[in-house]
């Protein structure tokens, strides 16, 4: 059995920004689950018991499931709330003039004015969530908040030192096998000094250091180190500060074997050093092209 376990109910309003907020705890590690019926939270509790491998969760519950409002109270207290798990309750709440604008917005239909108007189901289901909202520990009112914003909040109440909020994922590859689909960032070295034409280098990488000394001392490798990791400092703050949770940078040589590994491997040092957190991908490292043999 896990050692303790954190457990988060997310509910609220429709509309009120849920969706958003459950993409900030998975971003944050926690394990989440959307529109779980709280008749079934006691035995999904008693496996997180018996698994041991789960310490953050984050449950999303509410007009969905339709036995909420006479389940989630007494589902919550037949859980262990002691020394086991520590649980709290976020709540998201809006105007009804934001939520009518939202639905508006988004030609939804409320789930409590399916054959209603929609600010008779809003009204109806604040009538409903009133208790729960009195028991939530956190209650946050994203009227006027962004997206943004809301993670922001979000994280500033859960987020704990060992969690790795924004991080760099550094990529280095091969044009011959084809782009990274998933890089933010994408550079061409293939205007460097190839060291695949020098017999003794070939057979080698770019984490060799003949490779990459012979890499680090060409002038032009100098020039675009300095000019390219001056546009990092620029705009990784830039990244973070508008919500991004992760960045992909792709450096791509013609086999992704020599060039872009070595490159790959100082910049992501110096990354690091700038204080992100950093993880290395060589995806062509160990790939060899095929020859066919014409004779």
């Amino acid at each position: 059995m896990v050692d303790s376990l954190q457990l988060v109910i997310l509910t609220g309003m429709s509309g009120a920004g849920k969706t958003v907020a459950m993409q900030s705890f998975e971003d944050m590690g926690y394990f989440c689950v959307d529109n779980m019926p709280p008749s079934l939270l006691p035995k999904f509790w008693e496996l997180v018991k018996e698994s041991g491998k789960l310490t953050k969760i984050a449950l999303v519950i509410d007009l969905r499931s339709r036995a909420f409002f006479e389940e989630i109270v007494t589902a919550l207290e037949s859980m262990d709330n002691t020394s086991f798990v520590t649980t709290k309750i976020v709540f998201l709440d809006a105007s009804d003039e934001e939520l009518v604008s939202r639905y508006k917005e988004t030609r939804r239909t409320h789930p409590l004015a399916m054959n209603g108007r929609l600010i008779v189901g809003i009204k109806k289901e604040r009538e409903l969530l009133e208790d729960i909202k009195g028991r939530a520990q956190i209650v946050i009112d994203t009227t006027k908040l962004t997206p943004r914003q809301l993670r922001e909040k979000i994280n500033s109440n859960f987020k704990t030192v060992d969690t790795e909020l924004f991080r760099i994922e550094m990529v280095s590859f091969g044009f011959k096998y084809g782009l990274p689909i998933d890089a933010d960032v994408v550079m061409d070295v293939r205007f460097l000094p190839n060291p695949h034409y020098i017999d003794t280098l070939r057979p080698l990488t770019g984490q060799d250091k003949p490779v990459y000394d012979y890499v680090m001392k060409q002038p032009e490798t100098e020039i675009f180190y300095r000019k390219f990791t001056d546009l990092l400092e620029y705009i990784l703050p830039g990244y973070k500060k508008e919500g991004k949770n992760n960045v992909t940078i792709a450096i791509g040589c013609t086999g992704g074997k020599h060039r872009s590994v070595a490159l790959v491997e100082r910049i992501a040092q110096k990354i690091e050093i700038d204080g992100y957190p950093v993880h290395i991908t060589h995806r062509d490292k160990g790939k060899v092209k095929e020859s066919v043999n014409r004779s």
